[in-house]
């Protein structure tokens, strides 16, 4: 490693009871969005190994993950969504979770966090807390059957069109997508997702979009707490 430059005030490890460290100011903060920094990581290795998940048979190099997310982030606009829209994604770690959370960065939304573990009261609190407008769901995790309760949240998907919700309990929520190839009343699968982003797949409108986008902008809301505590938000 280089040493640091002798009027360099990087603090490195902790001193003096402080908890926290500082890098160094030699080297400017990069203002890269994370959609450019994948985009540019595809082009610089596009042949490496990228996304491995075993369980469901999926090795990507670089260069097929950019592809994926680019056509996911086609299909959620051909949905509607943009750019400060909030989507939630509850799953357990899953591929699409990983394409989810790239695909929204690439159109500028922010993508919701919600604890794999939460119940009724509390998936209701997260969604309207901040307003989710999409929500992107695995069908079940452990005992926890997540069709089954957003469907006791929202009765209203069984006579509603796919991608046009309106629930009175989950009022700023249109778009229902449900992880899988099965058919739910009211939601969207995530293959016909995928599908639809494919035949509208775009290089030119997701790189006009990239460029009104900056890495001031939020992208992500983890919430860490319960129905009374508050999200904890990052960029």
């Amino acid at each position: 490693m280089t040493p640091l430059a002798a009027n360099d005030d990087a603090l490195i490890e902790p001193k003096e009871g402080l908890s926290y460290v500082r890098g160094s100011k030699a080297i400017p903060l990069s203002d890269a969005t994370v959609g450019q920094f994948l985009l540019d990581t595809a082009r610089r290795f596009p042949k490496r190994p990228a996304v491995v998940f075993r369980e469901q048979g999926i090795r990507w190099t670089w260069q097929v993950f950019v592809q994926e997310v680019n056509v996911l982030a086609a299909g959620l606009l051909a949905l509607g969504i943009g750019k400060g829209d909030r989507v939630g994604i509850w799953s357990p770690n899953r591929v699409e979770w990983l394409l989810t959370q790239f695909a929204t960065a690439r159109l500028g939304a922010v993508l919701v966090n919600i604890n794999p573990a939460y119940r009724l009261a509390e998936l209701e609190y997260a969604l309207n807390k901040v307003g989710c407008k999409a929500i992107i769901a695995a069908e079940c995790f452990k005992s926890s059957k997540y069709l089954e309760m957003l469907q006791e949240l929202a009765p209203e998907l069984v006579g509603a069109t796919p991608g046009d919700l309106r629930a009175a309990r989950l009022p700023d929520l249109r778009v229902v997508i449900r992880m899988g190839h099965a058919m739910t009343a009211g939601m969207l699968s995530f293959c016909d997702v995928i599908e639809q982003g494919r035949a509208t797949f775009d290089p030119a409108t997701l790189d006009a979009i990239g460029v009104t986008l900056s890495a001031d902008d939020p992208i992500n809301i983890q919430f860490t707490s319960g129905t009374t505590g508050n999200p904890k938000g990052a960029r």
